[in-house]
């Protein structure tokens, strides 16, 4: 269970969020809680960034507030992930695509694609990064 958890963060921070949705639902179909929670907000917030990829923006903001929901019990650090960050960085994400104009959304989703950390975005006035990563704490994947 744990290579497969591993092998989702991987994904995750890879931008697969596909291939992370399906390593992490298996993982979560099969789970008990804590942890069933737990992989589901982290599995909501791949696919909110999935949806954002594929430029939809109501899918993502959805999936990215139930996932951040979801998560938010688990802070500061579970299961050797900082939860907190990944928290502000999906909310700040999720910020952004909330004030997100539907012509613009195509640059802004290029430049979390390709831009270097604290790109300043003219479509939305505000400092982004790229999508969301999970950090580690420890050695545990």
């Amino acid at each position: 269970m744990i290579n497969e958890f591993c092998q989702g963060i991987d994904q995750f921070n890879q931008e697969d969020f596909y291939g992370c949705h399906d390593t992490l639902e298996a993982l979560w179909m099969e789970a008990m809680e804590p942890q069933k929670r737990f992989y589901q907000g982290i599995l909501q917030i791949a696919v909110g960034c999935y949806h954002l990829g594929n430029l939809n923006c109501r899918g993502a903001a959805i999936l990215l507030g139930e996932g951040i929901r979801q998560i938010k019990d688990y802070q500061p650090v579970y299961e050797s992930i900082d939860v907190s960050g990944l928290i502000t960085q999906s909310l700040n994400l999720l910020k952004m695509v909330q004030q997100l104009e539907s012509e613009k959304i195509t640059d802004f989703v290029q430049v979390l694609k390709t831009a270097p950390i604290d790109y300043m975005n003219e479509t939305c006035n505000e400092k982004i990064g790229r999508f969301p990563k999970i950090m580690r704490v420890d050695a545990g994947c």
